[in-house]
């Protein structure tokens, strides 16, 4: 069986390091991209199960990106898990309405995110 692919965008590269290790030591196919261009990018070369999506990024931001992956039906069963450092309630229902299936605010624990991420994949439960 195939396993299950995560796309890490964040252009905090401490982030980045600790998801990856976690994500991988869980049994995930990991990529990253840094900046919302290169998210739409990797999203065409090969399609995720699960996008963990920062909000503040360079070139387009997580909202924009979010819309985008949401407006093409061949990504519509792809999970969209937004980071954020803000926390308030009028970003989080804004994440929500775009598409995001989730939203954690930072500074979060790497555990609980890998447990959330495991939590939207049909069979993961029992890989860890």
């Amino acid at each position: 069986m195939t396993p299950y692919s995560v796309l890490i965008v964040d252009d905090e590269p401490n982030i980045v390091l600790s998801l990856e290790f976690l994500m991988k030591k869980a049994g995930l196919e990991v990529r990253i991209a840094r900046d919302g261009e290169s998210a739409l990018q990797a999203m065409q070369e090969n399609k995720p199960d699960i996008v963990l999506l920062d909000v503040m990024l360079p070139k387009r931001d997580g909202y924009d990106v979010c819309q985008t992956i949401r407006a093409n039906p061949l990504w519509e069963d792809v999970r969209i898990l937004m980071l954020t450092a803000k926390g308030r309630n009028i970003e989080r229902e804004k994440g929500i309405a775009l598409g995001a299936d989730d939203y954690i605010t930072k500074p979060f624990s790497t555990r609980e995110v890998v447990d959330r991420v495991l939590n939207y994949l049909p069979t993961a439960q029992g890989m860890v």
